[in-house]
């Protein structure tokens, strides 16, 4: 266990190595560039000039590239060009926010789609796993952004049940006590996270039906019938338990879909978090920045899988994290 472990890790942290060398080197070498204004109001270029020197991009791409990973290996991620601060105290206040919209989704896609599921291969072939089948299929083939617009129209423009920016009300939360502050929020995430949400629970339904329909068919699962057990039992305890691996490699496999579809989400409903900060960022030309969203998203990738990886041990005791890795 401890060798798989840390082997894993090695991996993990050779994947987040190339895609920050990978993020840095395209950011640098994209068309644009770091503060150049719009055609609206014209900056000296000697000042750009100054500015390049000051933040070195006037070095060679592999001075910089260098430069970049030493300070990185000592704790600092850099210096926002466009925010004029500290990259360490821009993302502390926006990666909270990332976490609480990605694990809202989380806890939406996989309850609501676990649930959807099992109530669809308990009643497979008849109506309502048809119609159920369609529909979770037309969600998860619609676009995360699409959905969003169409979420804030509907429920935040004609229905005015929910606000259709932001994460907080910016006039009276400052005055509202700990109850209303959350309420508050709650009711600011409701709309993002449930695009992100049912997107993703559009997909798990649907791997969790065929996961289901697959354990139904063992023997186990005849002989706990012929034992008289109650269905509700045989579906919740016998099947759902032994149909947990697909859910879990689902897991490690939402996390970049979240990930990536914050950035757009978080873009509709303005929602203050490392995605709108990366988009913004891209368009600014905002390199420390881009390349530090980009090495948090891997981060967070490579732990959902490493948290997969060892869920998988504890769902079915058959398997065992030997020298091979994973192994039945």
């Amino acid at each position: 266990m401890t060798a798989w472990l840390v082997r894993r890790c090695a991996a993990a942290i050779a994947i987040v190595f190339a895609v920050v060398t990978l993020t840095f080197l395209l950011i640098h070498l994209a068309p644009g560039t770091p503060f150049v204004p719009s055609d609206e109001r014209v900056l000296d270029p000697a000042v750009v000039d100054g500015l390049r020197r000051q933040f070195g991009l006037d070095r060679p791409l592999g001075v910089q590239y260098v430069r970049y990973v030493v300070a990185l290996l000592h704790g600092d991620p850099g210096y926002s060009f466009s925010l004029r601060r500290p990259i360490g105290e821009v993302l502390a206040t926006t990666v909270p926010n990332t976490l609480l919209l990605s694990g809202a989704a989380l806890a939406i896609d996989f309850l609501l789609g676990a649930a959807i599921g099992l109530y669809q291969a308990a009643r497979a072939r008849h109506r309502a796993d048809v119609v159920l089948g369609n529909a979770t299929l037309f969600l998860y083939s619609v676009p995360t952004f699409w959905l969003g617009l169409v979420l804030v129209l509907v429920f935040g423009q004609h229905l005015a049940w929910f606000p259709v920016g932001g994460d907080r009300n910016p006039v009276l939360y400052p005055s509202l006590s700990l109850l209303g502050r959350l309420g508050d929020r709650a009711w600011h995430l409701a709309l993002p996270a449930l695009t992100l949400g049912l997107v993703g629970a559009g997909g798990t339904a649907r791997f969790q039906r065929a996961a289901l329909l697959e354990v139904a068919g063992q023997d186990f699962i005849r002989t706990a019938r012929a034992k008289g057990l109650h269905e509700r039992r045989i579906w919740l305890v016998h099947t759902l338990r032994n149909a947990l691996l697909p859910l879990i490699t689902l897991f490690g496999l939402a996390l970049p879909f979240l990930l990536t579809g914050a950035v757009l989400i978080e873009t509709v409903f303005s929602w203050p978090g490392m995605g709108k900060l990366a988009a913004d960022a891209i368009f600014t030309r905002d390199y420390p920045v881009v390349t530090a969203a980009a090495l948090l998203a891997s981060v967070m990738v490579v732990l959902g899988s490493l948290v997969a990886d060892v869920l998988y041990s504890v769902a079915d005791p058959r398997i065992r994290l030997g020298k091979g890795g994973a192994r039945a």
